[in-house]
């Protein structure tokens, strides 16, 4: 008898054609993230003749699963069925440096949430936004507000249109508590070697780059200045700082979906780590990646081993009910039986990579323990016992979050809901009844024999904390590993068509026949395709989008927020090759393909890539059939003549390595951008390069290629991303220094503000330092000073001089966040577009000034079918037709080389734009 069943909530939702997670599809792209935090329209207007149903948050096995085999103490029950049943908190984390994110993370403290408490509705004082207590250094937030209270008072409009310019910009991202808590228990330090095994969309990857940059700003410019004093000592900086004082860590980032892999490259780039990798590869069987042997007499292969990795793997999500409505309807124990032995794979193959010494953090979003506890016992078993894999106590970490310790006794449930106590059962009625219901289960989903200390696995409940659910586990690897093949002998096979009649008959039987729209067993032959679309679908439903309705703001009283409908949409679901639904919702989604031969994996610590190796010579990297094309990575000698020349014009120090630089095309040609990457990064793409590594990005850009308006004047640029990596080094013939917030205002409001005449005056001590400057790119230091017109924080910001004007390189998202964040300005940047020059009659401007002129114009205006009438207001008059056309000629040029910039970032199918630079 199933456990008391709680009142059923009902929620409505739309029909399975809109089954895709709203909340993977914000979270993967930066910009409608940001609109998660703005006013929404919600459902179709139509909402009454819609298909929609009923949701009723009640599922009699799955609570009768958790109740009844004791998972859940019998006193806690009604409470985290309770919390389940409960909308979500939203929650939120600032992210880059911590200098940064605490900077960032102060406007909130210091200026919005004294207004919201300062609110008052229906007697009570309106909750303000929390921080979340066990995170470090009160970046994470989470708020419980009412909808219709944000709706209603203006002081909640203005921390919306903070928390969404701050968005845009990458200061702040949505994630969900529980999900910011495995790279804690990681244990990241500057300096180590990293693994993301299952990253997209990157939210846990970007906390681990944190950890690994953590120190880093701070270090470099203690060590410049020692260098140029003279008192450099190496050995006084922390181990993983000591390359001139910058992080000689790598993270890699690996994803099997190739779409998912770039939407991970845009969630990390706004961090803009020279010490980051992104490949596409199977976790399963995740290609050993080989390491350069030391120059002379052969040596034998040596391949990366890693000092932390974090295998947050795939899951049924039943932990994420709470977001995820559609699994009240869904939840089947099958669900985690398809998934134990992916999950184990990954683990195994985790602990084959893993140092002596290093940690495995291993996490779901599920509280079953067929896909937690059973799969780190079973991989432990599988690689030695516990002397070589231990579970590491962490109990005295993060010790303001509540949890519960794993479990030791469990259960296990076939997809006929029957329980088994031990394999020993399972074998029996095999051989006595056959195995029609019993498909997937296998041995190592019961409890081990072994005490292998499962109580210091730790689980997050909804009700502890009003959280999702979670669980995570870290260990250790003590020895190193042989990892055992698996043993076909102890997982029931899968169902055969004879299953599929049996299952058919048997609904007959029972009087339902009329109804077959699950048969269990047909999933195990023919997986169902991942979406079923209706005819009457719409364009948003059949592309797996958000209808238009729930991005856009919608001022109608009878409309429900984004957030409402997010929390009501049925989660997105894929399939395995053998038929099991699994989450996407918050959760990454990786199914890697099982071997070729079942039960048989890998038993080397370092398989080799899965192709042969081609010829050492070859440039570009041979790909499978089908597999997308990537521009390989070619290193370049930092030697030669146009190297040489960018660090002239900057007068960048020698200490900056000069070997690490790199492009996008397999000639080596610097045509447009260099790329910049870490020592190991570096060994590693090259040495790697034609294996048949999968790698998709890696490194930052440090320069982009400017058409110069003199002929003497350097060509390359300073991109944003590669600023801080290299500000430091930069000489002072091209700094700028600003301590005044004003001018800071006037630069961030105008674009290209006016140097002639006297319209230089107006920049103040910036006017006066770059009215003298040769033209091109300099680097604009915000230094923090005493006074009220003063800066709390540092800053470093690209800066273009021009014949006739300056313009900070910031794409306009950025450029509003500043102005929101500093002087709490939300009135639109003001284009500086010259007014025709009606006093130039005899024609006889010059050439430098009117070319100028139309490039400030051209730059200035993001519309290519307005560039024309820009030009032509910008020419000065006496101009002749054939003047103006050759003008106009020129521009449409620069916005084809445009297009060009655009094409060296090797943008996908799916990206995200490259904001940055290119109006300059």
């Amino acid at each position: 008898m199933w456990g008391s069943m709680s009142p059923p909530l009902k929620l409505s939702i739309k029909s399975q054609n809109q089954r895709h997670s709203y909340a993977r599809y914000t979270l993967c792209n930066p910009r409608i993230n940001s609109r998660w935090f703005a006013k929404k329209g919600a459902a179709p207007a139509n909402r009454g003749r819609g298909n929609w149903t009923e949701i009723v948050k009640s599922n009699e096995k799955y609570e009768g699963y958790y109740n009844d085999h004791g998972l859940i103490p019998k006193e806690e029950q009604e409470a985290f069925w309770a919390a389940l049943r409960r909308e979500l908190p939203a929650s939120f984390r600032f992210t880059g440096s911590r200098g940064h994110a605490i900077a960032v993370k102060q406007t909130l403290v210091d200026y919005h949430i004294p207004q919201i408490t300062s609110i008052t509705y229906e007697g009570n004082v309106v909750e303000p936004p929390k921080p979340v207590p066990w995170y470090p250094d009160q970046l994470a937030w989470f708020m419980t507000t009412p909808k219709n209270v944000i709706r209603r008072f203006p002081p909640f409009s203005s921390f919306q249109k903070f928390l969404v310019s701050e968005t845009e910009v990458g200061n702040i991202t949505r994630q969900e508590v529980v999900s910011m808590i495995p790279p804690l228990f990681l244990d990241v330090r500057p300096g180590m070697t990293v693994l993301d095994m299952c990253a997209a969309p990157g939210s846990k990857s970007t906390q681990l780059m944190e950890l690994l940059h953590a120190g880093e700003e701070e270090s470099v410019r203690k060590a410049a200045a020692e260098i140029e004093q003279g008192t450099y000592d190496p050995s006084k900086y922390p181990e993983g700082l000591r390359d001139d004082g910058r992080t000689t860590g790598l993270l890699i980032a690996n994803d099997s979906d190739y779409k998912r892999a770039h939407m991970l490259i845009h969630q990390m780039k706004r961090l803009n780590s020279p010490n980051l990798i992104v490949t596409n590869h199977d976790a399963t069987f995740y290609p050993s990646l080989k390491l350069s042997s030391p120059a002379g007499e052969k040596q034998p292969n040596v391949y990366l081993k890693f000092d932390r990795i974090l295998a947050d793997v795939p899951c049924s999500g039943d932990g994420t009910t709470r977001k995820n409505p559609n699994i009240w309807s869904d939840w089947s124990p099958s669900s985690a039986l398809g998934l134990h032995s992916t999950q184990m794979r990954i683990l195994v193959r985790a602990l084959q990579m893993l140092k002596v010494g290093g940690r495995v953090v291993y996490s779901t979003c599920s509280m079953n323990p067929i896909e937690n506890e059973a799969v780190i016992a079973a991989a432990i078993e599988r690689c030695g016992g516990p002397d070589h894999v231990e579970l590491i106590d962490c109990s005295k970490e993060l010790p303001d979050l509540k949890r519960v310790d794993g479990l030791n006794t469990w259960k296990v449930l076939d997809r006929d809901s029957r329980t088994w106590n031990s394999w020993e059962e399972v074998e029996e009625h095999r051989k006595n009844e056959g195995i029609t219901g019993l498909g997937r289960l296998a041995a190592s989903m019961f409890p081990p024999t072994e005490d292998l200390h499962l109580e210091r696995c730790m689980r997050v409940y909804p009700h502890l904390q009003d959280t999702g659910g979670f669980f995570i586990t870290v260990l250790e690897k003590k020895k190193e590993i042989r990892a055992k093949p698996e043993d076909s002998t102890k997982v029931i096979p899968k169902a055969s068509v004879a299953a599929v009649v049996e299952e058919l008959d048997q609904k007959n039987r029972n009087g339902n026949g009329g109804s077959m729209n699950k048969i269990e067993a047909l999933d195990d032959i023919v997986p169902p395709s991942e979406y079923t679309s209706g005819k009457d679908a719409t364009v948003a439903e059949s592309t797996h989008q958000p209808p238009y309705k729930a991005t856009l703001d919608e001022p109608s009283s009878n409309k429900r927020l984004a957030p409402e409908i997010e929390t009501q949409m049925p989660v997105k679901r894929t399939k395995l090759e053998d038929g099991t639904e699994a989450i996407v919702g918050d959760r990454p989604v990786h199914f890697p393909p099982p071997s070729a031969v079942e039960g048989q994996e890998d038993t080397t610590d370092f398989p080799r890539a899965e192709e042969p190796k081609p010829n050492p010579n070859a440039k570009v990297s041979k790909k499978k059939p089908g597999q997308p094309f990537e521009e390989p990575f070619t290193f370049i000698d930092g030697q030669q003549e146009e190297i040489a020349n960018i660090f002239k014009f900057f007068n960048i120090s020698d200490r900056f390595p000069r070997d690490r630089f790199m492009v996008r095309n397999a000639a080596g040609t610097l045509s447009k951008t260099i790329y910049y990457t870490s020592a190991l990064a570096r060994d590693i793409l090259a040495e790697n390069q034609g294996r048949g590594i999968k790698f998709v990005h890696g490194g930052v850009k440090m320069f982009v290629k400017q058409d110069a308006q003199r002929p003497n004047q350097c060509q390359w640029r300073i991109q944003t991303d590669g600023l801080q990596l290299v500000e430091t080094w930069v000489g002072p013939e091209r700094i700028v220094t600003l301590t005044k917030k004003e001018t800071l205002r006037i630069l961030l409001k105008e674009l290209f503000p006016r140097l002639d005449k006297d319209n230089y005056l107006r920049l103040g001590e910036v006017g006066e330092r770059i009215k003298d400057m040769d033209l091109g790119c300099c680097i604009l230091r915000v230094e923090p000073s005493e006074g009220e017109d003063g800066f709390r924080e540092r800053m470093v910001v690209p800066l273009w001089r021009s014949l006739y004007s300056v313009n900070l390189m910031l794409p306009k998202e950025d450029r509003r966040a500043m102005l929101l964040r500093i002087f709490n300005d939300t009135e639109p940047v003001v284009h500086m577009l010259p007014a025709r020059n009606a006093a130039v009659a005899d024609g006889e401007a010059e050439t430098s000034e009117m070319s100028d002129v139309v490039g400030d114009a051209v730059t200035a205006t993001a519309d290519p079918e307005m560039v024309s009438d820009e030009i032509l207001k910008a020419i000065p008059a006496g101009k002749t037709e054939e003047e103006i056309i050759k003008n106009e000629n020129l521009i449409r040029g620069e916005e084809q080389e445009d297009l060009v910039t655009k094409r060296e970032t090797y943008q996908r199918d799916g990206d995200e734009e490259d904001r940055f630079n290119t109006t300059v």
